[in-house]
């Protein structure tokens, strides 16, 4: 794609440039969606120029790349500060892109008791049953989680803020103490959106992405990346290439137009989402809000100070109600869905309890919670839906 230099342009500038080069493709703004598999080749010498340990340096197959796929890739690296990105179906295939890249049978992998429950799975159901020793820790351990290292310990694993518990962990610290100890950290950034937090800046080797939420931002493709610097990258994308991992070139499209707009939609996220847990916070039916802009969040101070704003998710913890009398709530919502993905354009809320993903930590609350996407709607809209499903709380 085009070699512009964007670094001297703000963010929303650069968005709606990276990735682009209306040239190559006989002016067309956006890149054409190349749908490949077979990649001819004007002769033999270049033909066999394609084999080898680094093949994917060139276009040999569709799998391995297009300028569709690169458009996207360009896009996503630039966005979180990276050198280059790995594309992957789904957020979930990135992360275990990134672990299966950089961990062996033998190693010890150290991965924060509160992550995706997806993440947790394949690390206990998969990369153990492959001779991989699995530890879960606490993720407020901070720079002390280096009191767990083994002399095998090869990767940090963690999300910031933890997934459903919203908790903030100290980034900076937990890195320079795996890197005291030669040992890489992979950082679930999906949350930020890469755009409220920079990975790279704060000491993270490897920063995932799921895609699927705020970057395709319409609750209709699936996709994920994995962020890297240059050092990185070949390990990664020949992982990629081993286990024939790509997205398809439809959904790569969609993921770079919804970056273009990245700039516009989570402003509105985070201000929606902060309205309404202040909202919240000052109602009777709430035990706390987990959002982590609010100080009543578990590490809101590492949030102030390595974050620049937050999304649209966050949760919320009700008081002693009947389980029954939360459901009736949910069930009567008209404008919060009821679905487990997030960072679309429409607001969801789901039941919540981390009790049972948790083995290193105790989740303390014993009341039922809920998880809030705040979507692009008015928030007087939403605030107002809420405020009938917690009457339909009290009522029932």
């Amino acid at each position: 794609m085009s070699d512009k230099d964007l670094s001297f342009y703000k963010r929303e500038t650069a968005l709606g440039h990276v990735g682009s080069d209306p040239q190559s493709f006989d002016g067309v703004v956006n890149p054409p969606i190349f749908h490949a598999s077979t990649i001819l080749f004007p002769d033999v010498k270049s033909y066999r120029a394609k084999t080898g340990p680094k093949a994917f340096t060139i276009n040999n197959y569709g799998r391995i790349g297009t300028a569709t796929t690169r458009a996207v890739e360009q896009a996503a690296a630039m966005l979180e500060g990276g050198d280059m990105a790995v594309n992957y179906p789904s957020g979930l295939a990135a992360v275990a892109g990134a672990l299966n890249a950089f961990i062996s049978a033998g190693d010890h992998l150290l991965v924060a008791d509160n992550v995706y429950g997806p993440t947790r799975r394949f690390a206990t159901d998969i990369l153990a049953r492959y001779g991989v020793e699995i530890e879960f820790y606490d993720p407020m351990l901070g720079a002390e989680v280096r009191s767990l290292f083994k002399a095998n310990t090869k990767v940090v694993y963690f999300e910031a803020p933890g997934s459903q518990s919203f908790e903030v962990m100290d980034v900076p610290g937990v890195c320079a103490a795996a890197h005291d100890n030669n040992i890489m950290t992979i950082m679930d950034n999906t949350w930020s959106a890469g755009y409220y937090f920079s990975p790279f800046k704060h000491g993270v080797d490897i920063s995932i992405q799921a895609a699927t939420k705020y970057h395709c931002g319409h609750a209709d493709a699936m996709l994920g990346f994995v962020i890297c610097k240059n050092e990185h990258f070949e390990q990664l994308k020949t992982t990629a290439v081993r286990f024939g991992t790509c997205a398809g070139p439809d959904v790569c499209n969609l993921g770079l137009r919804g970056i273009r707009t990245l700039d516009v939609r989570m402003p509105r996220h985070y201000e929606n989402a902060l309205k309404l847990a202040e909202w919240l916070a000052g109602r009777d039916e709430v035990e706390t809000v987990l959002h982590p802009a609010l100080p009543s969040c578990p590490g809101h101070e590492f949030w102030k100070r390595d974050f620049t704003g937050a999304s649209g998710l966050f949760g919320v913890v009700l008081k002693g109600y009947a389980q029954q009398a939360v459901d009736t709530m949910i069930d009567g919502m008209q404008l919060y869905g009821l679905g487990d993905s997030w960072g679309g354009y429409e607001s969801l809320l789901v039941p919540c309890n981390p009790a049972g993903g948790r083995t290193a930590t105790t989740w303390t609350h014993k009341t039922p919670g809920l998880r809030i996407h705040a979507g692009l709607e008015n928030f007087e809209d939403l605030r107002d839906d809420l405020e009938d499903g917690l009457k339909r709380l009290n009522a029932s």
